[in-house]
């Protein structure tokens, strides 16, 4: 059998668009902060989505995997939220959600259009989805500020 070595990381050419430098990562993120009140499972996505947005300064495409997994997160505190949620789709999470006045209009707009997105990928419907960081930052943050929502509301 052989192995096979791999470099170390270096930036990913494309990570200049955004940043000087990999220490500039830690000023786009040091905003996530995993609410003391999010469930283990939660802060635990939480806590990678995050690390997930400052490697991408190595693997652009992190970026994306950022959002989706922010998304689970929101998932996991939607189950725990919501009456009788059981294995229904995040879709029907939302819904009921909304109807029930868990999540505003525009948490359940940006929640399903997140959804959409993961679908697409997960579906295999999307396969070269690469968003950009400044574009992901803003998307996982709103996760991150839905949890804390949904979590103190609970309190």
């Amino acid at each position: 059998m052989t192995t096979q070595r791999l470099p170390f990381p270096v930036p990913d050419e494309r990570a200049h668009h955004f940043v000087d430098s990999y220490a500039d990562m830690h000023d786009l993120v040091e905003d996530l902060v995993v609410p003391d009140c999010a469930p283990e499972a939660a802060a635990t996505v939480l806590h990678t989505a995050r690390e997930l947005l400052r490697q991408s300064y190595y693997c652009y495409e992190f970026s994306t995997v950022a959002v989706m997994h922010s998304l689970i997160a929101v998932e996991i505190v939607l189950r725990d939220r919501i009456p009788d949620a059981g294995k229904k789709p995040l879709h029907g999470l939302i819904k009921q959600g909304a109807d029930a006045g868990i999540l505003t209009a525009r948490q359940a707009e940006y929640l399903d259009y997140g959804r959409r997105i993961r679908n697409g990928m997960a579906h295999g419907r999307t396969t070269h989805a690469v968003m950009p960081p400044a574009m992901a930052v803003p998307m996982v943050t709103t996760s991150f500020a839905i949890v804390s929502e949904l979590c103190a509301a609970v309190l």
